[in-house]
């Protein structure tokens, strides 16, 4: 599982910041959201170096987003990206034939 602090998102900046630091993005990494998703969609395949966090194929990882909905009311453009990438990347994969490699998990305040 990867968990993401939410509150650590202010900016477009500072979620590529968090998000580059959880997965382990590479130095190439664009810092957009087509980066991002470019980046998941090879969770499984660490020849990729997209990642240094990496499941098995036909596994998937549980991302935990803490204090969603804070970050939904402070941030929403932000919030909708994450979601609706994060589904790109699965439908992406889910194209080529590959399994899902992306789950969502969503945790309020004080949780």
């Amino acid at each position: 599982m990867v968990e993401i602090n939410c509150n650590q998102i202010t900016d477009r900046e500072s979620l590529h910041n968090v998000f580059a630091a959880a997965f382990g993005f590479p130095v190439i990494y664009g810092r957009n959201m087509d980066a991002w998703i470019d980046c998941l969609t090879c969770l499984d395949d660490p020849s990729a170096g997209m990642t240094s966090i990496h499941v098995n194929p036909g596994e998937i990882l549980p991302l935990a987003l803490h204090n969603a909905s804070d970050f939904k009311a402070r941030c929403p453009e932000l919030f909708t990206a994450v979601v609706e990438c994060a589904a790109f990347v699965n439908w992406r994969r889910i194209e080529k034939g590959e399994p899902a490699v992306l789950a969502l998990s969503f945790y309020v305040s004080g949780a």
